[in-house]
């Protein structure tokens, strides 16, 4: 297809990339600009890096096999390397040079490794076939390093050669799924939200008290739990908010088939055939208080959503920002038969259509209705803040990646005044970058003082990577550290950096 024939000026194909050699060494990079000198530490990104084994093709972007990328950042010079998480998921499907586990929208072929027998024994072995493909997030825990997804399995990291250290069976800590995105507690302390099954099947938030010598999970507990709105269809969420006094649980009309989850015991099928989107449904706000337990519930019109920006309590109110899509589309959005078709559909663009939207809540009022109110007129998606500032504590800034596929200036970024409704954007021309993560400078006063990071990729050169470092003030860009890769460079998700002094 030309150029003049293509309807969106984006390219969605660095999703469908497979990185075939890791870069086992750093390799040092290219750096253009001036790194300011007090930024040492490490950036750890995870995300798909395999979306083909042998003859078959992954067919939904959360399907690839995880792929780690390390931008190690010391005295001006930056290094970079990139390795598989090396779980069963990984072990199994190399082995079988073919896709053998059944992923959130694939579905797995035969192993030929295993017997007639064991395919047939292992429908009563429910974990047994059970992806572990952690292939979405990076979140501390005490001072280990995990990646993550939903499933209830994280593996630890070492962040310092990006070596897979061991798996964790988080369901052993009470939960059989969890969100991708916990909230790392200024104490230390990790919350999660996750599913269980333990006296009915409930919404719960766990806890992971904080632990400076190794395991935090032997010590999890349930510290709250809410009933679905839908018993037999649970929503499906990705991440969850958190404020001084309470926990913010959002279950918008995107649900979990639990008669669907069932048939899969027994019928080979994606995760994604048990999603079931309800648009003419409203979306339902709960508030646990986060001592008694209380549960108060609010309504709004219509919302779908995969992340909160922040919550926090503000003159007897509690303030929700989250990115807000219209429907569910999002997630057909991301199949690989969408992508690749994308350039012919007009209403692709509409279905990545993405804005910032905040909910009052008047702590007052019992079952009141709230409006979502417009933050900003921007795309935005992957949204980042001051976290360890104003994670759960008014804030006025919020940092993202452009979502609005169908504009000339796609594959931004974007920095948010909630306070005005204005905003920037950083922008340059084929190059995609990954969701900013903020670096504060040392004794910064301004909650915007400090860096931005950022990996970017690239539409025609895909051998290619760089860490982007932007003034997180302006969105003027400081540095730039450019590497040449022997395989194509992949997209990521979501990462965290690690601060020089948490590596010695």
């Amino acid at each position: 297809m030309s150029d003049t024939e293509r309807l969106y000026d984006y390219n969605m194909n660095i999703w469908l990339r497979n990185c075939e050699e890791e870069i086992q060494e750093p390799i040092r990079g290219e750096v253009t600009g001036k790194l300011p000198s007090w930024l040492q530490g490490t950036l750890v990104r995870n995300g798909p890096g395999r979306n083909k084994i042998g003859d078959c093709e992954y067919e939904h972007v959360f399907d690839g096999l995880a792929l780690l990328h390390r931008f190690d950042i010391s005295e001006g010079q930056v290094t970079y390397q990139c390795k598989f998480v090396k779980s069963e998921t990984y072990r199994k499907n190399m082995a079988a040079n073919r896709i053998v586990v059944t992923e959130f929208g694939t579905t797995a072929v035969p192993d030929p490794c295993r017997s007639i027998f064991d395919r047939i024994s292992s429908t009563f072995r429910l974990n047994r076939d059970r992806t572990d493909n952690t292939a979405v997030s990076i979140y501390p825990f005490g001072d280990q390093i995990y990646a993550m997804t939903e499933v209830p399995v994280i593996y630890e990291i070492d962040p310092r050669n990006l070596e897979t250290v061991g798996k964790k069976e988080i369901e052993k800590s009470l939960i059989v799924c969890h969100t991708a995105h916990p909230h790392v507690m200024p104490n230390g302390d990790v919350y999660n939200l996750g599913m269980s099954k333990t006296n009915g099947l409930k919404h719960v938030v766990v806890k992971f008290t904080y632990s400076d010598k190794g395991d935090m999970f032997e010590s999890a507990e349930i510290v709250a739990s809410m009933t679905p709105r839908w018993k037999l269809h649970p929503s499906y969420m990705h991440s969850f908010g958190i404020t001084e006094n309470y926990f913010v649980i959002i279950e918008h009309p995107l649900s979990l088939s639990l008669l669907g989850m069932a048939r899969r015991v027994f019928i080979t099928a994606p995760f994604s055939s048990v999603l079931h989107s309800y648009p003419d449904q409203d979306t339902q706000i709960v508030l646990i208080n986060r001592i008694t337990g209380e549960e108060t519930r609010y309504t709004t019109d219509t919302i779908f959503y995969m992340h909160i920006i922040n919550c926090f309590e503000s003159e007897g109110k509690v303030i929700i920002d989250l990115c807000s899509y219209k429907d569910g589309k999002i997630i057909e959005s991301m199949y690989t038969r969408a992508i690749k078709s994308m350039q012919s559909n007009p209403e692709y663009g509409e279905w990545c259509e993405c804005r910032a939207k905040r909910l009052e809540i008047p702590l007052d009022a019992v079952d009141c209705k709230v409006e979502a109110k417009l933050i900003a007129d921007v795309g935005c998606e992957a949204p980042r803040i001051n976290y360890d500032v104003c994670n759960a504590k008014p804030y006025r800034y919020f940092y993202g990646i452009g979502s609005d596929i169908g504009r000339s200036d796609s594959g931004n970024l974007v920095k948010v005044d909630t306070k005005t409704g204005d905003y920037k954007i950083w922008l340059e021309e084929d190059t995609y970058p990954s969701e900013p993560i903020f670096v504060p400078r040392p004794e910064a006063v301004d909650e915007d003082d400090g860096v931005l990071l950022s990996a970017l990729v690239w539409g025609r050169d895909d051998h290619a990577i760089a860490l982007l470092v932007l003034d997180a003030r302006d969105l003027k860009e400081i540095a730039r550290v450019c590497f040449k890769t022997p395989s194509q460079a992949t997209r990521c998700f979501h990462g965290w950096f690690l601060p020089g002094q948490q590596l010695k």
